[in-house]
């Protein structure tokens, strides 16, 4: 079975075994993610339905890829301009085509980690919102009282200097 998968922004045919370079995704070498966008998955020369199918894929390693040099140069005008760019890659072993339902919970083992630093998280920003919000009005009534006192004295200061 073989599915069409698009990630980083290209679209890639791949069958169980094989091994693509695709744009940088995250994680670390031996982690298993899963490649959610399907267009296209056909088994030998039938078409499929690519509806919640999913791709699950180990990263083999993050690395990068060949050096393009990007040279800019204006004729007559002494303007030359050199440089390199690297793309970071992310090389992919796809384990299974199939159902979403079997390469999800892979991925949601390594989930629950952040989701408990989010809601740990989550009252103490609570905590920082709702402080401004007391302070803040305090702070707006002041400024408008001293402005109003600083604009005569700069008045009065003027004609000093002028007389």
């Amino acid at each position: 079975m073989f599915a069409i998968v698009r990630t980083g922004g290209k679209q890639y045919r791949v069958a169980a075994g094989d091994k693509i370079a695709v744009e940088k995704i995250e994680g670390e070498a031996g982690d298993t993610v899963s490649l959610g966008d399907v267009l296209l998955a056909g088994d030998g020369g039938e078409v499929k339905d690519a509806k919640g199918l999913a791709v699950s894929a180990e990263i083999i390693a993050q690395t990068r890829g060949e050096k393009v040099i990007v040279f800019k140069k204006r004729r007559r005008h002494n303007y030359r301009r050199r440089n390199g760019h690297r793309q970071s890659l992310t090389l992919l072993r796809i384990l299974a085509v199939g159902d979403a339902k079997k390469a999800a919970p892979k991925k949601e083992a390594a989930a629950p980690a952040p989701k408990a630093e989010e809601a740990a998280a989550a009252p103490v920003a609570e905590k920082k919102a709702a402080a401004p919000k007391k302070a803040a009005a305090p702070k707006a009534e002041a400024p408008k009282a001293e402005t109003a006192e600083k604009k005569p004295a700069a008045k009065k200061a003027a004609p000093k200097k002028e007389a």
